[in-house]
Protein backbone atom coordinates (compact mmCIF):
# COMPACT_ATOMS: atom_id res chain seq x y z
CA UNK A 1 0.00 0.00 0.00
CA UNK A 2 1.38 3.22 -1.06
CA UNK A 3 -0.15 6.18 1.33
CA UNK A 4 -1.48 9.03 -0.89
CA UNK A 5 -1.71 11.98 1.62
CA UNK A 6 -5.61 12.41 0.74
CA UNK A 7 -8.14 12.54 3.91
CA UNK A 8 -11.65 13.36 4.02
CA UNK A 9 -14.70 13.24 5.32
CA UNK A 10 -18.36 12.36 5.05
CA UNK A 11 -20.91 15.45 4.40
CA UNK A 12 -24.40 15.87 3.79
CA UNK A 13 -24.89 14.10 0.89
CA UNK A 14 -21.56 14.48 -0.53
CA UNK A 15 -17.82 13.76 0.28
CA UNK A 16 -15.49 16.30 1.22
CA UNK A 17 -11.47 15.65 0.29
CA UNK A 18 -8.29 17.49 1.60
CA UNK A 19 -5.13 17.03 -0.12
CA UNK A 20 -2.36 19.09 1.56
CA UNK A 21 -3.33 22.92 1.44
CA UNK A 22 -6.43 22.17 -1.20
CA UNK A 23 -9.67 20.63 -0.21
CA UNK A 24 -13.14 20.41 -2.21
CA UNK A 25 -16.49 19.32 -1.24
CA UNK A 26 -19.29 17.47 -3.85
CA UNK A 27 -22.66 17.41 -3.17
CA UNK A 28 -25.71 15.76 -4.97
CA UNK A 29 -28.15 18.25 -5.11
CA UNK A 30 -31.78 17.19 -4.65
CA UNK A 31 -32.04 17.35 -8.93
CA UNK A 32 -29.14 14.89 -8.36
CA UNK A 33 -26.55 17.32 -9.94
CA UNK A 34 -23.09 17.13 -8.57
CA UNK A 35 -22.02 20.36 -7.40
CA UNK A 36 -18.14 20.71 -6.26
CA UNK A 37 -16.48 23.52 -3.98
CA UNK A 38 -13.10 23.38 -4.57
CA UNK A 39 -11.16 25.89 -1.50
CA UNK A 40 -7.57 26.65 -0.01
CA UNK A 41 -7.00 25.91 3.58
CA UNK A 42 -3.69 27.18 4.87
CA UNK A 43 -2.15 25.08 7.98
CA UNK A 44 -0.78 27.09 10.72
CA UNK A 45 1.32 24.15 10.53
CA UNK A 46 2.76 26.16 7.00
CA UNK A 47 2.88 29.40 9.05
CA UNK A 48 5.00 28.46 11.92
CA UNK A 49 7.50 26.11 12.88
CA UNK A 50 6.22 25.04 16.65
CA UNK A 51 3.28 23.87 14.73
CA UNK A 52 5.31 21.22 12.97
CA UNK A 53 6.57 19.82 16.64
CA UNK A 54 5.49 16.63 17.08
CA UNK A 55 1.98 16.67 19.76
CA UNK A 56 1.96 20.01 19.12
CA UNK A 57 1.14 19.81 15.24
CA UNK A 58 -1.61 16.61 15.94
CA UNK A 59 -3.27 19.17 17.97
CA UNK A 60 -3.15 22.13 15.69
CA UNK A 61 -4.37 19.10 12.77
CA UNK A 62 -7.75 17.71 15.48
CA UNK A 63 -8.61 21.66 15.63
CA UNK A 64 -8.25 22.44 12.08
CA UNK A 65 -10.01 19.59 10.81
CA UNK A 66 -12.89 20.30 13.75
CA UNK A 67 -13.46 23.68 11.47
CA UNK A 68 -12.77 22.94 7.92
CA UNK A 69 -15.48 19.71 8.62
CA UNK A 70 -18.01 22.27 10.22
CA UNK A 71 -17.57 24.43 7.30
CA UNK A 72 -18.09 21.30 4.61
CA UNK A 73 -21.09 20.23 6.66
CA UNK A 74 -22.49 24.00 7.14
CA UNK A 75 -21.75 24.22 2.74
CA UNK A 76 -23.45 20.50 2.01
CA UNK A 77 -26.58 21.88 4.03
CA UNK A 78 -27.69 24.84 2.06
CA UNK A 79 -28.65 22.19 -0.44
CA UNK A 80 -31.37 20.66 1.69
CA UNK A 81 -32.71 23.70 3.63
CA UNK A 82 -36.43 24.89 3.53
CA UNK A 83 -37.48 27.92 1.39
CA UNK A 84 -33.35 28.13 0.62
CA UNK A 85 -34.22 30.64 -2.09
CA UNK A 86 -36.11 32.77 0.29
CA UNK A 87 -33.31 33.11 3.02
CA UNK A 88 -30.30 35.63 2.40
CA UNK A 89 -27.16 34.45 1.96
CA UNK A 90 -24.83 35.13 4.87
CA UNK A 91 -21.89 36.53 4.40
CA UNK A 92 -18.00 35.29 4.82
CA UNK A 93 -17.66 36.82 8.51
CA UNK A 94 -21.12 35.64 9.37
CA UNK A 95 -20.38 32.06 8.10
CA UNK A 96 -16.60 32.38 9.89
CA UNK A 97 -18.81 33.15 12.99
CA UNK A 98 -21.37 30.67 13.12
CA UNK A 99 -18.80 27.72 12.38
CA UNK A 100 -16.04 29.00 14.76
CA UNK A 101 -18.96 29.37 17.73
CA UNK A 102 -20.30 25.59 16.52
CA UNK A 103 -16.81 24.35 17.02
CA UNK A 104 -16.47 25.39 19.92
CA UNK A 105 -19.97 24.51 21.34
CA UNK A 106 -19.34 20.77 19.68
CA UNK A 107 -16.10 20.77 21.64
CA UNK A 108 -17.16 21.78 24.60
CA UNK A 109 -20.60 18.94 24.48
CA UNK A 110 -17.85 16.26 23.76
CA UNK A 111 -15.68 16.97 26.86
CA UNK A 112 -18.34 16.94 28.74
CA UNK A 113 -20.17 13.50 27.65
CA UNK A 114 -17.15 11.47 27.06
CA UNK A 115 -14.59 13.02 29.84
CA UNK A 116 -16.42 14.58 32.63
CA UNK A 117 -19.51 12.04 32.48
CA UNK A 118 -17.49 9.06 33.27
CA UNK A 119 -15.93 10.19 35.33
CA UNK A 120 -18.69 11.66 37.51
CA UNK A 121 -20.56 8.15 36.97
CA UNK A 122 -17.08 6.26 38.35
CA UNK A 123 -16.53 8.74 41.37
CA UNK A 124 -20.27 7.63 42.22
CA UNK A 125 -18.56 4.08 43.01
CA UNK A 126 -15.27 5.75 45.16
CA UNK A 127 -16.68 3.95 48.30
CA UNK A 128 -16.77 0.62 47.29
CA UNK A 129 -13.71 0.91 44.45
CA UNK A 130 -10.70 1.80 46.74
CA UNK A 131 -7.92 1.20 44.08
CA UNK A 132 -7.15 4.25 41.45
CA UNK A 133 -6.03 2.13 38.73
CA UNK A 134 -9.61 -0.29 38.85
CA UNK A 135 -10.97 3.19 38.76
CA UNK A 136 -9.20 4.74 35.72
CA UNK A 137 -9.88 1.55 33.62
CA UNK A 138 -13.56 1.59 34.98
CA UNK A 139 -13.62 5.25 33.48
CA UNK A 140 -12.25 3.98 30.35
CA UNK A 141 -15.10 1.60 29.76
CA UNK A 142 -17.56 3.71 30.83
CA UNK A 143 -16.28 6.36 28.32
CA UNK A 144 -16.19 4.12 25.57
CA UNK A 145 -19.98 2.42 26.30
CA UNK A 146 -21.25 5.97 26.11
CA UNK A 147 -19.40 6.53 22.77
CA UNK A 148 -20.78 3.69 21.02
CA UNK A 149 -24.26 4.07 22.51
CA UNK A 150 -24.04 7.58 20.89
CA UNK A 151 -22.78 6.44 17.52
CA UNK A 152 -25.44 3.30 17.68
CA UNK A 153 -28.33 5.88 18.52
CA UNK A 154 -27.82 7.95 15.90
CA UNK A 155 -27.17 5.38 13.24
CA UNK A 156 -31.06 4.98 13.33
CA UNK A 157 -31.54 8.32 11.73
CA UNK A 158 -32.06 8.25 7.55
CA UNK A 159 -29.65 11.14 7.34
CA UNK A 160 -26.86 9.95 9.17
CA UNK A 161 -27.41 6.23 8.11
CA UNK A 162 -27.16 7.99 4.66
CA UNK A 163 -23.86 9.86 6.06
CA UNK A 164 -22.26 7.16 7.27
CA UNK A 165 -22.67 5.56 3.48
CA UNK A 166 -20.92 8.47 2.25
CA UNK A 167 -18.40 7.68 4.68
CA UNK A 168 -17.99 4.13 3.29
CA UNK A 169 -17.80 5.58 -0.05
CA UNK A 170 -14.75 8.22 0.31
CA UNK A 171 -13.10 5.23 2.49
CA UNK A 172 -13.28 2.80 -0.49
CA UNK A 173 -12.07 5.55 -2.86
CA UNK A 174 -9.36 6.64 -1.27
CA UNK A 175 -8.12 2.70 -0.60
CA UNK A 176 -8.05 2.02 -4.48
CA UNK A 177 -5.73 4.55 -5.10
CA UNK A 178 -3.96 3.64 -2.16
CA UNK A 179 -4.05 -0.13 -3.52
CA UNK A 180 -2.92 1.16 -6.77
CA UNK A 181 -5.72 0.73 -8.56
CA UNK A 182 -7.62 3.13 -11.09
CA UNK A 183 -10.62 4.52 -9.92
CA UNK A 184 -13.24 2.32 -11.42
CA UNK A 185 -16.45 1.38 -10.53
CA UNK A 186 -15.50 -2.33 -10.15
CA UNK A 187 -12.22 -1.16 -8.48
CA UNK A 188 -13.82 0.27 -5.61
CA UNK A 189 -16.56 -1.65 -4.84
CA UNK A 190 -13.63 -3.98 -3.97
CA UNK A 191 -12.50 -1.81 -1.69
CA UNK A 192 -12.25 -1.85 2.33
CA UNK A 193 -14.55 0.56 3.29
CA UNK A 194 -12.18 0.45 6.68
CA UNK A 195 -9.19 3.04 6.57
CA UNK A 196 -6.78 3.30 9.36
CA UNK A 197 -6.02 6.85 9.35
CA UNK A 198 -10.15 7.63 9.71
CA UNK A 199 -11.09 9.58 12.35
CA UNK A 200 -13.23 6.69 13.92
CA UNK A 201 -9.52 5.14 14.72
CA UNK A 202 -8.28 8.42 16.04
CA UNK A 203 -11.87 8.60 18.45
CA UNK A 204 -10.70 5.14 19.27
CA UNK A 205 -7.18 5.68 19.78
CA UNK A 206 -7.95 8.78 22.18
CA UNK A 207 -10.15 6.73 24.57
CA UNK A 208 -7.26 4.43 24.77
CA UNK A 209 -4.82 6.64 25.37
CA UNK A 210 -6.79 8.59 27.87
CA UNK A 211 -7.22 4.75 30.13
CA UNK A 212 -3.61 4.83 30.09
CA UNK A 213 -2.61 8.22 30.64
CA UNK A 214 -5.30 8.48 33.46
CA UNK A 215 -3.68 5.47 35.38
CA UNK A 216 -0.39 7.45 36.30
CA UNK A 217 -2.11 10.60 36.63
CA UNK A 218 -4.63 10.96 39.52
CA UNK A 219 -5.37 12.80 42.78
CA UNK A 220 -7.84 12.87 45.71
CA UNK A 221 -9.09 16.11 45.02
CA UNK A 222 -11.95 15.50 42.56
CA UNK A 223 -12.52 19.03 41.07
CA UNK A 224 -8.54 18.79 40.58
CA UNK A 225 -9.40 15.62 38.59
CA UNK A 226 -12.27 17.20 36.66
CA UNK A 227 -9.84 20.25 35.80
CA UNK A 228 -7.03 17.36 34.24
CA UNK A 229 -9.40 15.50 32.20
CA UNK A 230 -10.44 19.33 30.52
CA UNK A 231 -6.48 20.32 30.36
CA UNK A 232 -5.16 17.16 28.60
CA UNK A 233 -7.41 16.40 25.98
CA UNK A 234 -5.09 18.42 23.74
CA UNK A 235 -2.09 16.16 24.72
CA UNK A 236 -4.26 12.78 24.28
CA UNK A 237 -5.26 14.76 21.00
CA UNK A 238 -1.51 14.93 19.92
CA UNK A 239 -0.31 11.92 20.97
CA UNK A 240 -3.58 10.00 19.15
CA UNK A 241 -2.36 12.55 16.04
CA UNK A 242 1.14 10.51 15.79
CA UNK A 243 0.26 7.29 16.22
CA UNK A 244 -2.53 7.65 13.42
CA UNK A 245 -0.14 9.03 11.21
CA UNK A 246 2.81 6.26 11.60
CA UNK A 247 -0.21 3.78 11.28
CA UNK A 248 -1.26 4.56 8.32
CA UNK A 249 2.24 4.50 6.54
CA UNK A 250 3.42 1.39 8.24
CA UNK A 251 1.61 -2.65 7.98
CA UNK A 252 3.45 -4.00 10.87
CA UNK A 253 1.86 -6.42 13.05
CA UNK A 254 2.39 -4.00 16.49
CA UNK A 255 0.01 -1.13 14.56
CA UNK A 256 -2.29 -3.32 12.85
CA UNK A 257 -2.84 -4.68 16.15
CA UNK A 258 -3.66 -1.11 18.30
CA UNK A 259 -5.32 -0.19 14.68
CA UNK A 260 -8.02 -3.09 15.21
CA UNK A 261 -10.16 -1.65 17.39
CA UNK A 262 -11.01 1.39 15.77
CA UNK A 263 -11.42 -0.49 12.63
CA UNK A 264 -13.95 -2.54 14.34
CA UNK A 265 -15.61 0.80 15.09
CA UNK A 266 -15.85 1.69 11.83
CA UNK A 267 -18.21 -1.36 11.34
CA UNK A 268 -21.16 1.10 12.65
CA UNK A 269 -19.49 4.56 11.48
CA UNK A 270 -19.85 3.02 7.85
CA UNK A 271 -21.87 1.14 5.64
CA UNK A 272 -21.42 0.14 1.95
CA UNK A 273 -22.63 2.72 -0.92
CA UNK A 274 -24.54 2.80 -3.70
CA UNK A 275 -22.87 4.03 -7.21
CA UNK A 276 -24.44 7.80 -6.61
CA UNK A 277 -22.35 8.11 -4.02
CA UNK A 278 -18.97 6.52 -5.45
CA UNK A 279 -18.94 8.45 -8.21
CA UNK A 280 -19.48 12.04 -5.78
CA UNK A 281 -16.25 11.10 -3.28
CA UNK A 282 -14.74 10.61 -7.28
CA UNK A 283 -15.62 14.28 -8.21
CA UNK A 284 -14.28 15.32 -4.54
CA UNK A 285 -10.93 13.43 -4.99
CA UNK A 286 -10.16 14.30 -8.69
CA UNK A 287 -11.01 17.82 -7.91
CA UNK A 288 -7.90 18.53 -5.38
CA UNK A 289 -5.52 14.61 -6.56
CA UNK A 290 -4.20 13.40 -9.47
CA UNK A 291 -4.69 9.88 -9.24
CA UNK A 292 -3.52 8.84 -12.75
CA UNK A 293 -0.52 10.72 -12.01
CA UNK A 294 -0.08 9.08 -9.07
CA UNK A 295 -0.50 5.59 -10.43
CA UNK A 296 1.40 6.19 -12.72
CA UNK A 297 4.48 7.00 -10.48
CA UNK A 298 4.00 3.78 -8.21
CA UNK A 299 3.84 1.94 -11.79
CA UNK A 300 7.18 3.48 -12.80
CA UNK A 301 8.96 3.54 -9.57
CA UNK A 302 7.94 -0.68 -9.88
CA UNK A 303 9.13 -0.57 -13.37
CA UNK A 304 12.46 1.05 -12.12
CA UNK A 305 12.92 -1.33 -9.34
CA UNK A 306 12.37 -4.31 -11.46
CA UNK A 307 14.82 -3.42 -14.13
CA UNK A 308 17.01 -2.63 -11.45
CA UNK A 309 16.58 -5.77 -9.45
CA UNK A 310 17.33 -7.43 -13.42
CA UNK A 311 19.98 -5.46 -14.12
CA UNK A 312 21.63 -6.35 -10.75
CA UNK A 313 21.22 -10.20 -11.57
CA UNK A 314 22.76 -9.75 -14.91
CA UNK A 315 25.96 -8.08 -13.87
CA UNK A 316 26.61 -10.61 -11.47
CA UNK A 317 25.93 -13.33 -13.37
CA UNK A 318 28.10 -11.95 -15.81
CA UNK A 319 31.23 -11.40 -13.18
CA UNK A 320 30.35 -15.10 -12.25
CA UNK A 321 30.69 -16.60 -15.70
CA UNK A 322 33.81 -14.47 -16.78
CA UNK A 323 35.67 -15.45 -13.28
CA UNK A 324 34.70 -19.08 -14.39
CA UNK A 325 36.02 -18.23 -17.40
CA UNK A 326 39.43 -17.17 -15.87
CA UNK A 327 39.60 -20.01 -13.56
CA UNK A 328 39.55 -22.28 -16.97
CA UNK A 329 42.24 -20.52 -18.58
CA UNK A 330 44.40 -20.21 -16.03
CA UNK A 331 43.97 -24.57 -15.43
CA UNK A 332 44.71 -24.87 -19.21
CA UNK A 333 47.25 -22.79 -19.40
CA UNK A 334 48.77 -24.72 -16.63
CA UNK A 335 48.39 -27.96 -18.30
CA UNK A 336 50.08 -26.63 -21.54
CA UNK A 337 53.02 -25.31 -19.32
CA UNK A 338 53.67 -28.78 -17.69
CA UNK A 339 52.85 -30.58 -21.28
CA UNK A 340 55.84 -28.26 -23.16
CA UNK A 341 57.86 -29.26 -20.19
CA UNK A 342 57.60 -33.10 -20.21
CA UNK A 343 58.23 -33.12 -23.64
CA UNK A 344 61.12 -31.33 -23.52
CA UNK A 345 62.75 -33.54 -21.12
CA UNK A 346 62.16 -36.23 -23.28
CA UNK A 347 64.10 -34.56 -26.48
CA UNK A 348 67.17 -34.35 -23.84
CA UNK A 349 66.35 -37.39 -23.30
CA UNK A 350 66.38 -39.07 -26.45
CA UNK A 351 69.73 -36.52 -27.82
CA UNK A 352 71.57 -38.78 -24.72
CA UNK A 353 70.41 -41.75 -26.41
CA UNK A 354 71.04 -41.42 -29.35
CA UNK A 355 75.04 -39.97 -27.95
CA UNK A 356 75.66 -42.93 -25.79
CA UNK A 357 74.97 -45.50 -28.85
CA UNK A 358 71.76 -47.27 -26.77
CA UNK A 359 68.75 -48.05 -28.73
CA UNK A 360 66.44 -44.97 -28.56
CA UNK A 361 62.91 -45.73 -26.71
CA UNK A 362 59.92 -45.29 -28.89
CA UNK A 363 57.77 -44.85 -25.53
CA UNK A 364 55.82 -41.26 -25.81
CA UNK A 365 56.10 -38.96 -23.10
CA UNK A 366 53.29 -39.44 -20.52
CA UNK A 367 50.89 -36.18 -19.23
CA UNK A 368 52.38 -36.47 -15.75
CA UNK A 369 50.08 -35.86 -13.05
CA UNK A 370 51.24 -32.74 -11.62
CA UNK A 371 54.50 -30.39 -12.23
CA UNK A 372 56.40 -31.44 -9.15
CA UNK A 373 56.48 -34.59 -9.90
CA UNK A 374 57.77 -34.47 -13.57
CA UNK A 375 60.22 -31.59 -12.18
CA UNK A 376 61.44 -34.26 -9.54
CA UNK A 377 61.70 -37.25 -12.41
CA UNK A 378 64.10 -34.43 -14.49
CA UNK A 379 66.56 -34.08 -12.02
CA UNK A 380 66.82 -37.63 -11.01
CA UNK A 381 67.88 -38.50 -14.38
CA UNK A 382 70.57 -35.68 -14.61
CA UNK A 383 71.71 -36.87 -11.24
CA UNK A 384 72.13 -40.43 -12.81
CA UNK A 385 74.12 -38.94 -15.84
CA UNK A 386 76.74 -37.34 -14.08
CA UNK A 387 77.39 -40.63 -12.16
CA UNK A 388 77.25 -42.69 -14.80
CA UNK A 389 80.57 -40.05 -16.29
CA UNK A 390 81.90 -40.07 -13.07
CA UNK A 391 82.30 -43.58 -13.18
CA UNK A 392 83.71 -43.62 -16.58
CA UNK A 393 86.40 -41.35 -15.66
CA UNK A 394 87.69 -43.26 -12.71
CA UNK A 395 87.51 -46.34 -14.98
CA UNK A 396 90.19 -45.03 -17.16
Amino acid sequence: MKPSGVGGQAVMEGVMMRKGSNYAIAVRKPDKEIVVEKGTYVSAKDKYGICRVPIIRGIVTFVESLVLGMKSLTFSSKFFEEEEKEKKPNTEKTEALITGLTVFFAIILAVGIFMLLPLWLVNLLSGVIQSQAALAVLEGAVRLVIFIGYIVAISQMNDIKRLFMYHGAEHKVINCIEQGKELTYSNIQKQSRYHKRCGTNFTMIVMLISVILFLFIHTENLWLRYVLRILLVPVIAGISYEFIQLAGKSDSGIMNVFSKPGLWLQKLTTREPDSQMIEVAICSLEAVFDWREFLDDGTSRRKKNKKSNLKKETKQQNESEKKKEIEQKAEKTVENSTQSIVITDYQIKEKKEKSSGKPVSKEEPKKPATFEKERKTELDEEDDEILKALDHYFDK
